[in-house]
């Protein structure tokens, strides 16, 4: 699906409004109208911000509205629609039993707003004449409470993905009238591990067609044009990096260019890094996010984890399932194709989100609690810790065996150590082939728990399995990889993945098998649970990268972010490493270059990768 069906349209769902889409893209909202039969009533406005400039600005409000309401209000750069729903969302129907004015808007420099849209996530709070995301959210914060009629005077934000960085980055300024927020899949660095890089390496799939939707066509969101049906040809026939600036965009996407002259963590990235005005925590906060998410895993923790630091009234949270990106404005009761049966998605929906808006902006029922709610995959049930990790996760070091396999007993440093060779010509895909564009099938949604089983028999990946469990093996907290690993070239990638392995008779075969089905079966299933890339130019520093020094066994930290996971008994752990994972991820040269994102052709060679002794996954064990 492309941006819109992906993140537009789950900003739609949060919204209520349904955008029209024709073959796919958003198109442009039609003339202001009410249909009869809508629940609401609809209004567009042009909101005057400090400078002068206006921001497009649609408001819903019920029909039936008896008395004041209070506002929940959503910003994106997809476009708004201007047409009221012809029913209540499903995915929000909870909320509504409350009653809202529901209120979007068209961010800076997108559709009818004025200005220009960056794609910056800077504040500047020691400056009153600056203009930003955080501003623009206080000043239409301030208008609307005092011009949309009938309000209660408290104002909510939401929304996922982009919108829920527009709603996060509104407490770097809070309005007073900003009762309760909630950023769902927000981000605060770019180049750590949500949108555009993974740990410093550049998604580079992803921000060619992410970014160029936001910034090719201010009324539209563009898909980018592949002109090979598999984008990993693409990619790989289109060479390094630059090229794509080069001979496709020519300068007309301005953040991508900013890529490639930006190849380290700079003042670029860390002068946008919003969430560093966080102080005291004032508003109440539920950041969500989702264990599989595809596009902004990390960023709603790092907001949770910023404000749980000085939060004496206990006003923030975070809510986390087993879900794609915004999957939980969806019922959400299966896994991509693993199903559990049960509506996580519909759950947080009615039992946390609405009653967390109903008690700050309407003061009805309990005061909800702060602290980690989470939905664990595995067990498929919730739980929630006041603290994380859990106080009773035990830090645990599982070892990769030089003969394949995984346990809990450490190597003899006689083991030594496996390798393979990484050929840059031919690297490791992602997802299965053909690879459609990002958003130009469902199969985005859920790669990260797309079955690893087709990468089996490529030389360039090992596997290390461990013995059926004797018991179920619980994972809650923050998950990393230490590899003690050698390069012979002067630098490179690691990836790490954890997989769990399902029994190869965890399910019965169906008597009347169709084609395709015996593949589709779950029998075998290699589910992977955390994967993700450390590039070896930033061991040392993010900020001043350094050359790897041939044949060097060092220690390789592999941040695998926040888990909540069972592996059930007779399931077995996998761990899996590689040294490409192309093209969500861009190609490591392997010869030092002083700025990777021009790196020319010449500099890719074939390294010979050396995965050593001493190399584990650390879990948080709960027993």
């Amino acid at each position: 699906m492309n941006r819109l069906k992906s993140a537009c349209a789950i900003a739609a769902l949060v919204l209520g409004i349904a955008t029209p889409v024709i073959a796919g893209r958003p198109q442009a909202a039609p003339a202001v109208e009410a249909a009869a039969e809508s629940p609401y009533t609809v209004e567009e406005v042009m909101v005057p911000m400090r400078d002068g400039a206006k921001l497009q600005t649609v408001i819903l409000r019920p029909r039936n509205q008896s008395g004041p309401l209070p506002i929940l209000f959503s910003r994106t750069p997809y476009g708004v629609n201007t047409a009221a729903p012809r029913s209540v969302p499903k995915n929000w129907a909870a909320l509504d039993k409350d009653g809202y004015i529901y209120v979007s808007q068209s961010m800076r420099g997108r559709f009818k707003s004025d200005g220009v849209f960056t794609l910056s996530t800077a504040v500047h709070p020691n400056d009153p004449t600056a203009i930003d995301e955080s501003t623009d959210a206080y000043d239409s914060i301030d208008w609307l409470v005092k011009n949309v009629p009938n309000n209660n005077g408290k104002v909510g934000m939401w929304g996922v993905s982009y919108p829920g960085f527009a709603a996060a980055v509104a407490l770097a300024h809070p309005h007073p009238a900003l009762k309760a927020v909630s950023p769902q899949a927000a981000w605060i660095d770019y180049w750590q591990n949500d949108d555009l890089h993974r740990n410093g390496a550049l998604r580079l799939s992803y921000a060619t067609d992410w970014v160029s939707s936001l910034q090719l066509d201010k009324n539209d969101n563009k898909e980018f044009h592949y002109d090979t049906y598999d984008t990993y040809d693409w990619f790989l026939k289109t060479g390094p990096v630059e090229n794509i600036d080069k001979l496709y965009f020519k300068g007309r996407v301005p953040m991508f260019t900013s890529l490639l002259d930006h190849p380290n963590h700079d003042s670029f990235y860390t002068s946008q890094r919003w969430s560093d005005s966080l102080g005291k925590t004032v508003v109440p906060t539920l950041n969500v996010a989702g264990y599989w998410d595809q596009e902004d895993p990390w960023g709603s923790w790092q907001i949770y984890f910023r404000q749980a630091k000085n939060d004496p009234d206990h006003l923030a949270s975070i809510v986390a399932g087993p879900w794609a990106h915004g999957f939980w404005r969806t019922p959400a009761d299966s896994l991509g194709p693993i199903p559990y049966n049960v509506a996580s998605g519909q759950q947080f929906q009615e039992q946390v989100e609405a009653p967390f808006f109903a008690y700050w902006l309407h003061g009805k029922g309990e005061k909800p609690g702060a602290g980690v709610k989470s939905f664990q995959s595995g067990s498929w049930t919730w739980h929630s810790y006041k603290s994380w990790p859990p106080a009773e996760a035990k830090k645990t070091d599982l070892y990769l065996h030089a003969n394949g396999t995984l346990s809990f007993t450490a190597p003899a440093a006689s083991e030594g150590c496996r390798d393979y060779v990484s050929d840059p010509a031919n690297p490791v895909p992602f997802r299965q082939r053909p690879m459609s564009g990002t958003y130009l099938s469902p199969d985005w949604r859920w790669w990260e728990a797309a079955d690893q089983r087709f990468l089996g028999g490529r030389p360039d990946v090992l596997s290390y399995v461990s013995a059926p469990l004797t018991d179920n093996l619980t994972v809650t907290g923050t998950v990393a990889a230490r590899l003690m690993a050698a390069t012979s070239g002067t630098d490179s990638d690691f990836v790490v993945k954890l997989i769990d392995v399902y029994p190869d008779d965890f399910e019965k075969s169906h008597a009347q098998l169709q084609p395709g089905d015996y593949a589709k079966s779950l029998n075998g299933y290699e589910l992977p649970i955390a994967m993700d890339v450390r590039r070896g130019r930033f061991l040392a520093s993010d900020t001043t990268p350094q050359p790897l020094v041939p044949e060097k066994i060092t220690a390789w930290d592999v941040p695998l972010r926040e888990h909540d996971h069972v592996f059930l008994k007779d399931h077995r752990i996998m761990v899996q490493v590689q040294s490409s994972w192309f093209p969500v991820i861009d190609r490591n040269p392997q010869r030092f270059v002083p700025n990777i994102m021009r790196a020319k052709p010449g500099d890719f060679v074939k390294a010979t990768q050396k995965v050593c002794s001493g190399s584990k996954i650390l879990l948080p064990v709960v027993h």
